[in-house]
């Protein structure tokens, strides 16, 4: 995982150099990010909002959404602690466990919506037979 992160460190240093030789822009850092996360942002946004809209016309359009930001802050977790593994030498840092975790938020998750699945298929044959 340390590979992974210092590969993806040389690509965005890559990708600073070339936008400073393309365009002769010799911005500062701050300079940089605030243009480069504003694009990234904005493209980011309209691709979510699209994909959402299209989400909240599904019957469990709540739940949907809802796993799908867990699942986010998720990634976003195990990457940290990872990190974290690397900084202090508490453990290895593996892409492994990062997917590992992931897959275990994913596992519960799905236990849980059978679970609710069930239990809502049996209230709704509950109310059928209680109406006749």
């Amino acid at each position: 995982m340390k590979e992974i992160i210092i590969t993806l460190a040389e690509i965005v240093n890559d990708i600073h150099d070339l936008l400073t030789d393309m365009f002769g822009l010799h911005m500062t850092d701050k300079q940089l990010h605030f243009w480069i996360i504003g694009i990234i942002g904005m493209v980011t946004f309209f691709m979510v909002h699209f994909f959402f809209k299209i989400i909240e016309k599904m019957k469990w359009s709540t739940t949907i959404l809802s796993f799908v930001y867990t699942f986010t802050v998720m990634v976003v977790l195990v990457f940290a602690i990872e990190l974290q593994q690397a900084i202090t030498n508490r453990g290895n840092m593996e892409f492994a466990d990062a997917v590992m975790g992931l897959w275990g938020f994913i596992v519960f998750f799905l236990v849980y919506a059978v679970i609710a699945i069930l239990v809502y298929f049996l209230f709704k044959t509950f109310k059928k037979k209680k109406r006749r």
